[in-house]
């Protein structure tokens, strides 16, 4: 099992790596030429700037029980289609019962804006949310290395 995250503009990076680091499980960040990062335990993985050229070389590293983290509903998709973990940064799976959803609502959410109108305001991130992440993805990370390999 790896890690991978959507790391250009990813909240929860440190949180990832600790909890990474605790289970000794490889963690892969990409970003593009437009950012720099080093914690000193990811393989950082640096792509072209473009439009999402991140999440194409995320698809086409990511395997079977990886596992990656991604606001990008697109990418999360993409991501279960190869049998992987999609996670998002506030501390949810992404799964077939809700990715539909929410690219149906990108989808209108951009249709909206096309039309010069505005959708509504996100809200700054919380030492609630980071906590809740952190949770989550400590959860998650020992329920995967300690559920029975599938026969």
């Amino acid at each position: 099992m790896n890690i991978l995250v959507d790391a250009d503009a990813c909240p929860v990076k440190d949180i990832i790596v600790s909890s990474a680091k605790k289970y000794n499980i490889p963690v892969f960040m990409f970003v593009d030429t437009s950012h720099r990062f080093s914690d000193g335990y990811s393989t950082v993985i640096t792509v072209d700037k473009g439009a999402d050229s991140v999440d194409f070389a995320i698809v086409n590293r990511i395997t079977d029980g990886d596992i990656c983290i991604t606001q990008d509903y697109g990418l999360a998709s993409m991501v279960l289609a190869k049998n992987a973990y999609a996670v998002h940064q506030n501390g949810f799976m992404y799964d077939s019962g809700n990715i539909d959803r929410m690219l149906f609502e990108r989808h209108i959410g951009k249709e909206v804006r096309r039309a010069g109108m505005r959708g509504r305001r996100i809200k700054a991130r919380t030492k609630e949310d980071n906590e809740k992440f952190q949770s989550f993805f400590t959860a998650l990370l020992h329920r995967l290395l300690t559920q029975q390999p599938h026969a």
